[in-house]
């Protein structure tokens, strides 16, 4: 785990933030006393999970596969002329 000043900080922040985006943990210190520490996030360290929505909401998978059999389908009369209005 690397340290490093305040002041190095605010000159090398993209580059720090970088570094904790790969997964490294630094800490920032005032005068050589640690004062915060930068850590990436859940979702930057895990990335995207492909079928996310699927497993959080099991339930809407049904109807929406149904939906996305009719979506190219044209819309009946009586609801086109509601979208007309």
């Amino acid at each position: 785990m690397a340290t490093v000043n305040i002041h190095a900080a605010k000159t090398q922040l993209s580059r720090l933030l970088k570094r904790v985006e790969g997964g490294e943990e630094i800490i920032l210190a005032r005068a050589g006393k640690p004062v915060a520490k930068l850590v990436p996030t859940e979702a930057s360290a895990a990335g995207r999970a492909p079928g996310l929505w699927r497993r959080k909401y099991p339930h809407l998978v049904p109807d929406l596969e149904k939906l996305a059999d009719r979506v190219d389908e044209p819309l009946a009369d009586d609801e086109l002329a509601a979208w007309e209005k």
